[in-house]
């Protein structure tokens, strides 16, 4: 019970500060966040943070995995009412670009995940989505819907498109103008898989 006790309460304090990071994060940023302060704020000591995530690095990469693995699943949400697998793993795309808009998402994993924690394709978070995707590219080449393209090659470049649109977004001085040009793009290249890609509409003559 002691054992149960103690792992129960290392678990309240990893999700203390968590919380508490993510909020001091977001409304100043990882460089200008205090550790004294954040801990504080979960009522936690230094030591706590350390014990659990070894440094403030350490702190931001788990707050940077939460909110990232929050986007994948909005943006799963958003594919669940496409009619076809297809336009469900361009639903997810579009979904995870339009997300860059949110202030919360912006600061933590767009802005300052890379700046502070590298490339985001490295990142777990960003394996996890690559293998979802290269799971749902083999499922549409056995349908015949995309072209026989290497899947790894394939899923790469969709799952980097999204990705370096959202970048492109988040660090835009104007996002809301950005962000249409950016998803047209992206469907377009998307549709570049297709085995038999749709016929743009002739635009009437004025």
């Amino acid at each position: 019970m002691a054992a149960k006790r103690r792992a129960e309460l290392m678990a309240e304090n990893r999700a203390k500060l968590l919380a508490a990071a993510r909020k001091a994060f977001a409304e100043k940023g990882f460089a200008a966040a205090s550790m004294d302060e954040l801990t504080a704020e979960a009522g936690l000591t230094r030591g706590a943070l350390y014990h659990n995530f070894g440094d403030k690095k350490g702190l931001l990469a788990a707050v940077v995995a939460q909110v990232d693995a929050e986007m994948a699943r909005q943006a799963q949400q958003a594919a669940a009412g496409a009619t076809t697998l297809w336009e469900g793993l361009v639903a997810e795309g579009v979904a995870y670009i339009q997300l860059a808009l949110d202030p919360e998402i912006q600061r933590i994993v767009l802005l300052d995940g890379p700046a502070f924690l590298g490339d985001p394709s490295q990142w777990p978070s960003q394996n996890a989505c690559l293998k979802s995707t290269e799971e749902m590219v083999r499922r549409l080449q056995a349908e015949g819907v995309l072209k026989p393209l290497d899947v790894e090659a394939a899923a790469r470049l969709l799952n980097g498109a999204a990705l370096n649109a959202a970048l492109w977004v988040a660090a835009s001085s104007d996002p809301h103008a950005v962000l249409p040009k950016v998803t047209e793009a992206f469907i377009c290249l998307a549709n570049g898989f297709l085995r038999n890609p749709p016929v743009p509409t002739p635009e009437a003559s004025p």
